[in-house]
């Protein structure tokens, strides 16, 4: 891409590395392998499927995801989403971001969506991709995010996300599932012809 390679450390990324082997590598967000990743740093195994070990939960506040959904002015839609920054992720990780339809989604025809939260979850269940093909049909881009999380939270209801909406005619939505620490998702809306954002929120369900 015209990139040159170079090496991007810091010595502050120096410093959190060094830090993280002293602390036996934690926080560690792999499971399912030994040596316990609670307590040791690898290399690891997989653990027989008998022993898997619960889910370690992740602090909700101490990251988040950037999603956009915008209409251009000939009508033209995009939507698009960051990853959520959380540190010491394993290495070759691939989440919700990158994934068609399930970070983002967009179709000039019918209207936008973006995800956030637990990418791990929503990746498998295209909630973006989904709320736009029921925009496309006519619902109502808050009923769209909507049935959208209702999906996942079907399978998963102690989930942490949620999706905004916007359709090709500048309706929009949200939705989120409630958890504690999440009863309400803030999300801005901003109008060129007024030229001032507005901050909305939505109630979780």
């Amino acid at each position: 891409m015209g990139f040159t390679a170079e090496d991007l450390t810091t010595n502050v990324s120096i410093s959190l590395y060094t830090q993280w082997l002293k602390d036996n590598c934690q926080p560690n967000y792999r499971k399912n392998v030994y040596p316990d990743p609670l307590k040791y740093c690898g290399p690891y195994k997989p653990r027989p499927t008998a022993r898997l070990r619960r889910r370690r939960s992740i602090d909700i506040s101490a990251h988040d995801t950037i999603g956009m959904v915008v209409i251009g002015r000939d009508g033209q839609v995009a939507a698009g989403t960051t990853t959520n920054g959380a540190n010491h992720k394993v290495p070759g990780r691939v989440g919700d971001s990158p994934i068609a339809g399930a970070g983002s989604y967009a179709d000039s025809s019918a209207g936008g969506a973006a995800a956030t939260g637990d990418g791990d979850i929503m990746m498998r269940f295209l909630p973006s991709y989904l709320a736009v093909e029921l925009m496309r049909t006519g619902t109502e881009p808050s009923t769209a995010c909507k049935t959208a999380i209702s999906r996942i939270k079907k399978h998963y209801p102690q989930f942490f996300g949620a999706v905004i909406c916007a359709n090709s005619t500048g309706h929009y939505g949200a939705a989120c599932n409630k958890i504690p620490g999440l009863s309400t998702f803030p999300f801005m809306v901003y109008n060129s012809q007024s030229g001032t954002p507005s901050l909305k929120t939505v109630d979780c369900f």
